[in-house]
C-alpha cells in the first residue's frame, strides 16, 4: 500500500474567541450538574447516576480548560510582541544602514 501523501499545504488553523468558548462550555457543564443534583435519587434509582457526575467531571475539567487556552493565548501575544519589536528594530538597523551609505548629492 502505497504512502499517502498531500497535495497541498494544510490551512492555517481557525483562531476565534476559544478564551470565551471554553468558559461557556464550562458553564454550561456546571449548570447542567446543578440542575440535575436535586434529582441524583431519581438518576441513582434508574442507574444513571453518572450522568451526574459526566457534568461535574466536565465543568471540572473545563476549568483545566480555561487554565491552559488562557495561557495559550498569553504566549500568542508575548510572541506577536515579540515578532512585531523584532521587526521593528531590524527595520531601524536597515534604515541607519542606509542612511550611513548613502552618498550625499554632489
Amino acid at each position: 500500500m502505497a504512502k499517502w501523501t498531500p497535495k497541498h499545504e494544510a490551512p492555517e488553523p481557525l483562531e476565534g474567541p476559544v478564551v470565551a468558548t471554553v468558559v461557556g462550555g464550562t458553564i454550561l457543564w456546571f449548570a447542567l450538574f446543578l440542575v440535575q443534583l436535586p434529582f441524583y435519587a431519581w438518576f441513582d434509582d434508574r442507574g444513571w447516576a453518572w450522568w451526574v457526575w459526566t457534568c461535574l467531571a466536565g465543568a471540572g475539567l473545563g476549568l483545566i480548560g480555561i487554565w491552559y487556552v488562557r495561557g495559550r493565548d498569553a504566549a500568542i501575544r508575548r510572541a506577536k510582541a515579540e515578532r512585531a519589536k523584532a521587526e521593528e528594530s531590524a527595520g531601524a538597523e536597515s534604515a541607519g544602514a542606509n542612511a550611513r551609505t548613502a552618498r550625499p548629492d554632489v
